[in-house]
């Protein structure tokens, strides 16, 4: 019937076609119709024979099918490891031996990073990365260990997968796996982040399940996921009943000081203070910076001058730290000058500012736009040997490209990437932004091209920043080639940047040139909605 179906269809085309001879050599009788066949669902016929003559027939390449693997293998060499591992679950492949065979015919190199970022990132359920680090424990690279566990469950806890954390939780234990307190952070706090506070006391209750004790080190890990979260009430009660059990060390009271310091709570300070000296421990830095701290907090600055010259006097005490939460106090309260008075008697005491002080000062400057403070702030840090995170650095450009020319952002840029800091991709997008506006054509190719070299790849709001710098400088030749290089990847600028190029080709007398690219853009906008429909499905052709 199909070959019926194909002739016919074929007669019927208006251009005509050639008299083929082997038409008349075709020896038809050898097809049966699966009507007349003593079996309606099997033809007699060989289905080899039967494509060699329609080979014969028709120009059609019959591939067999063990070819499509390598043919999908050599679709998908452009991808990462970690997307090329991820595709496999995309394919809804049904057994867990079908979807492990189908990852090990991947062909990547599996090691510890790429494992990370197939969990960690993307939109995988729960079971499928169960499934996955299944497979991967078995690789020689990935050890059945309690790191590799660790980053499973904290991927899990953070997707709010609950159920299948706790399985693999349990299944630490059986496979002879102790958990850590690293472990037991991560699945508190995912639970704790998903106000399910009352799930995470009842782990800490029933830690013998999981091969743990109930001491002063698995107390102090659940008061921290509950103070970071402000969750301070229950972590008084749950170290209410534990205190008279384990012995808390300064640790554990520094933690619950510590959360109601953040709350401005002056009065539950003073009294798990009083606790603590009355149960013999001594209170040290930690505890005099949060005293300090709730005093600036609940706005009483001179009670907070207090203590620290009570400190100052005795004599101990006094630490980082300790000079820190006076900076900060000051600086919460708007008063630079009386911050940069105790930075200033830090240094004379030889106590070495941290990353916080810089940190604080640096962006203090920055929003009141006082810019040279700032960067000779900035200098310094580097100058004792401070590397600010990647992080940090784009904190740092981000208000300067919200003000004046870029000048101040590109010192703060070209500083901290000849201290070795990595430069993140959304300062890199900040600093294009704000060169395309200001007509700086020679630093935005020059920061384009330092991109590119961090290995980052441009986007559609790279390309956009890129021609619309261009055409502000009137180099419209070279922002046509960008243009038809965004089109090439698949990205489509705005119509506003579309606009404009052709507008100033046109004002140019390059209407030849606009006319092209007009045609261009047509026929790349033909395809755009199927290559939305194939990335949505996950299909990468």
């Amino acid at each position: 019937m199909l070959l019926r179906r194909l002739c016919a269809n074929t007669l019927r085309c208006t251009s005509p076609l050639p008299f083929h001879s082997s038409i008349l050599n075709f020896d038809y009788s050898t097809l049966e119709s699966p009507l007349n066949s003593p079996k309606n669902n099997h033809s007699k016929t060989d289905e080899s024979h039967v494509l060699s003559q329609l080979a014969d027939l028709f120009p059609i390449s019959i591939n067999p099918p063990n070819n499509q693997p390598e043919i999908r293998a050599a679709a998908d060499d452009f991808l990462p490891p970690e997307d090329k591992l991820r595709g496999v679950f995309l394919q809804k492949l049904r057994g867990r031996s079908s979807i492990h065979s189908a990852l090990s015919c991947v062909g990547v190199k599996l090691n510890v990073d790429v494992f990370a970022k197939v969990v960690n990132r993307g939109n995988l359920s729960g079971e499928s990365m169960v499934v996955f680090f299944n497979w991967a424990v078995g690789h020689q690279n990935i050890a059945k260990d309690v790191s590799n566990y660790n980053i499973l469950v904290k991927a899990l806890g953070r997707r709010k997968f609950f159920t299948h954390m706790m399985e693999m939780f349990d299944e630490m234990r059986e496979n002879g796996v102790t958990p850590n307190l690293e472990t037991l952070s991560i699945v508190m706090d995912s639970y704790v982040r998903a106000r399910k506070v009352s799930k995470a006391i009842n782990i800490f209750w029933e830690l013998d399940k999981y091969g743990l004790t109930c001491d002063e080190e698995t107390l102090s890990v659940l008061l921290k996921c509950l103070c970071r979260r402000s969750y301070v009430g229950s972590a008084c009660s749950v170290f209410n009943k534990m205190k008279g059990k384990v012995q808390c060390n300064s640790e554990v009271y520094n933690v619950i000081i510590g959360g109601w310091s953040k709350l401005g709570r002056v009065t539950e300070v003073e009294k798990f203070l009083k606790a603590m000296v009355d149960d013999g421990v001594e209170p040290d830095c930690v505890t005099n910076s949060h005293v300090i701290e709730v005093f600036g907090r609940a706005g009483r600055v001179d009670d907070a001058v207090k203590v620290f010259k009570y400190l100052e006097e005795k004599g101990s005490g006094l630490s980082t730290i300790v000079y820190n939460a006076m900076i900060f106090n000051y600086i919460a309260a708007g008063d630079i000058d009386e911050a940069l008075k105790y930075y200033e008697g830090m240094l004379s005491n030889s106590f070495e500012p941290n990353m916080d002080t810089y940190v604080r000062i640096i962006l203090y400057f920055l929003k009141t736009r006082r810019v040279a403070d700032a960067i000779e702030m900035f200098e310094e840090m580097l100058g004792r040997g401070l590397t600010p995170s990647t992080g940090t650095v784009t904190e740092f450009i981000e208000p300067l490209c919200r003000y004046g020319p870029p000048h101040a952002a590109l010192m703060i840029y070209k500083k901290a990437r000849k201290a070795g800091c990595r430069i993140s991709l959304t300062a890199y997008k900040l600093l294009l932004m704000r060169l395309s506006r200001f007509g700086k054509c020679g630093m935005l190719l020059n920061i384009w091209g330092e991109m590119q070299e961090s290995c980052y790849s441009s986007d559609m709001e790279v390309y956009e920043y890129i021609i619309n710098g261009l055409c502000n400088t009137g180099q419209l030749e070279t922002a046509v080639l960008v243009m038809e290089e965004s089109l090439s990847k698949g990205f489509f600028p705005s119509k506003i940047i579309c606009s404009k190029l052709h507008n100033k080709l046109l004002d140019s007398n390059k209407v030849e040139m606009s006319y092209k690219l007009f045609l261009k853009l047509k026929n790349a906008r033909l395809n755009e909605n199927a290559q939305r429909y194939w990335r949505a499905k996950g299909w990468h052709f």
